[in-house]
């Protein structure tokens, strides 16, 4: 296979991967995912309060307990990272309820059972006799005799009196200590408590041996619900208290996505008018090959989104916007080095040649640096600055592909005969008089 044929091979296949990019990524509203700053949400950091240092097998245990209870609210997309040795990093886009949210991530999950008439604070027994909700225990004032661990199932269900309950599955262990307490206290008042606050505190009517009983109180569905979710992933390790916590409404997040395309459509537009006033001819091959890097680049922002591992945000399309430059940069470099080359003495045919390659080397040598650089910013770094340093490195990568799958074969492809018949429109006629395959005093030109 000669050059030409490789060219066309290589501009062919460039063809269908555009084709395959634009079948990806179009609706882009529907297919690529937009993150918690763009699309609304909750975000928040939790951070261990403890006197002595927290382990690192505490803190992972926290964050699995913490995954869980995102999954058991329902919500797609969220993101649960490490911040330091110390700190969780939660960010969930396009939740309904946050407060619920921050409820069940704030919950510590500790669950007890106390037996009433062993509380040692009078007025706190009185309120439990009087049926008073969300009653706060005192610290040194009850001793448990059960705690949640026993629990191996919660589930949210209704009673006879169609009160919303949560039923609780326990253990071997927690079956006997259940059944032997509930034997024991046949007519007294025991008290479920959740984090120090009393959940219920029904009366014992009959022994429960089979493991299983129910919470109920005033729940609603969402509280049932946030409960179970709790109750199911158990106690947290650690405490975690928030440290940071912002809520970003939809409509802001919607405004500055519209700001961010915009600020993309204005870059894209300010540097074709000036590529094309510049390079005339070579210019729209520039434009083109700009088309060509954005179709693979949102292409596989749109796979990344499906694979569930991207999500768009506004330091995102900063990144996207950096890596436009980038491209225009790289494609400017090769038509300056094929200018030069012309400049010369070369053959239009052979400064494509050896100008692209060179061009390319100089370019690829700038990405890779930078590409270093975004690499360490991505693993270093959290949160919405790793969706920044991910979009650059994307853009580079796609910028590669660019130069040499489009811009290169194309110009190459140009340069046998299209250029030499009307140089003035390419932009290289003030350079030479020569026409292809002759050199300027009219002798055939070395490659």
């Amino acid at each position: 296979m000669d050059q030409k044929q490789l060219n066309i091979l290589l501009l062919g296949v460039t063809v269908v991967l555009v084709a395959l990019s634009c079948f990806f990524f179009w609706p882009p509203a529907e297919k690529i995912t937009q993150g918690l700053d763009v699309r609304g949400g909750l975000s928040v950091i939790l951070t261990a309060e403890s006197s002595s240092t927290v382990s690192a097998d505490d803190m992972t245990r926290a964050e699995t307990i913490i995954r869980s209870r995102v999954d058991g609210l329902g919500v797609r997309e969220a993101s649960i990272q490490r911040q330091g040795n110390d700190s969780i990093l939660v960010q969930i886009p396009g939740i309904s309820d946050p407060q619920q949210a921050l409820d069940a991530l704030g919950s510590t999950g500790q669950l007890e059972f106390v037996a009433v008439e062993s509380i040692n604070d009078s007025a706190t027994v009185a309120a439990l006799a009087a049926a008073q909700d969300g009653v706060l225990l005192k610290k040194g004032t009850y001793k448990p005799f059960m705690t949640g661990e026993v629990v191996t199932q919660a589930l949210v269900g209704q009673n006879q009196a169609g009160e919303i309950t949560v039923n609780l599955t326990m253990n071997k262990a927690g079956t006997k200590t259940w059944g032997d307490f509930t034997t024991a206290n046949i007519g007294k008042q025991v008290a479920i408590v959740l984090d120090g606050r009393v959940q219920s505190a029904p009366v014992v009517r009959s022994a429960i041996t089979d493991g299983r009983t129910e919470i109920s109180g005033s729940f609603t569905p969402e509280s049932a619900k946030q409960l179970k979710t709790v109750l199911e992933t158990g106690a947290l390790p650690v405490t975690l208290v928030f440290s940071e916590s912002r809520v970003v409404g939809p409509t802001l997040g919607q405004q500055s996505l519209r700001e961010g395309v915009l600020a993309v459509l204005i870059g894209l537009s300010l540097v074709a008018i000036y590529i094309f006033a510049f390079y005339r001819g070579l210019g729209l091959l520039t434009v083109g090959a700009l088309g060509v890097f954005g179709s693979f680049y949102v292409g596989i922002l749109a796979v990344l989104s499906q694979l569930g591992v991207f999500a768009l945000t506004l330091p995102g399309i900063a990144g996207i916007v950096l890596t436009i430059g980038l491209a225009a940069d790289s494609s400017i470099l090769i038509l300056e080095r094929f200018r030069e080359e012309v400049r010369m003495g070369k053959t239009y045919r052979s400064a494509s040649n050896s100008g692209s390659r060179h061009g390319i080397q100089t370019s690829v040598d700038a990405d890779l640096v930078t590409l270093v650089s975004a690499a360490v910013l991505y693993f270093v770094a959290i949160g919405p600055v790793k969706g920044f340093a991910l979009t650059l490195m994307i853009g580079i990568a796609c910028d590669i592909i660019m130069m040499l799958m489009f811009k290169r074969p194309s110009l190459m492809l140009l340069a046998e005969s299209a250029i030499g018949k009307m140089p003035a429109f390419w932009g290289v006629s003030k350079e030479t008089g020569n026409t292809p395959g002759k050199s300027q005093k009219g002798g055939v030109a070395n490659a």
